[in-house]
């Protein structure tokens, strides 16, 4: 649960600073100071919210290390391969499923657009 927690955070997080420095290089010498302003601010905010959230996956990755040692105690080699194959699965699909979430959302919002210049 964690995982998926820790890795949606992320991308939501790398997502937002993306498309706030998108933003920020995309603004034409006419744009105020004030707004400049504004947007450095927010990128300053989740730059140190990206950090914070990369240091709880550390957070996790050590955790899972501590699990894994403590199932190679009960599990065999071929069963501790499978976990740790889900595990890795599990963060890959995540960002997959989030990928095509985007898409979908991407779709419908140009959809609508469409539908309404008709």
């Amino acid at each position: 649960g964690d995982l998926d927690k820790v890795v949606n955070l992320l991308l939501s997080l790398s997502g937002r600073l993306a498309r706030v420095e998108n933003v920020l290089s995309s603004l034409g010498e006419n744009a105020s100071s004030e707004e400049r302003s504004s947007l450095n601010e927010k990128r300053k905010l989740l730059a140190g919210q990206h950090e914070d959230a990369r240091e709880l996956k550390e957070n996790l990755d050590r955790r899972e290390r501590v699990v894994l040692e403590i199932l190679g105690n009960y599990l065999s080699e071929e069963q501790l391969q499978d976990y740790q194959h889900f595990v890795k699965m599990k963060s890959a699909l995540l960002i997959e499923q989030r990928e095509l979430d985007d898409k979908i959302k991407l779709g419908q919002e140009q959809l609508k657009c469409l539908m309404e210049s008709l």
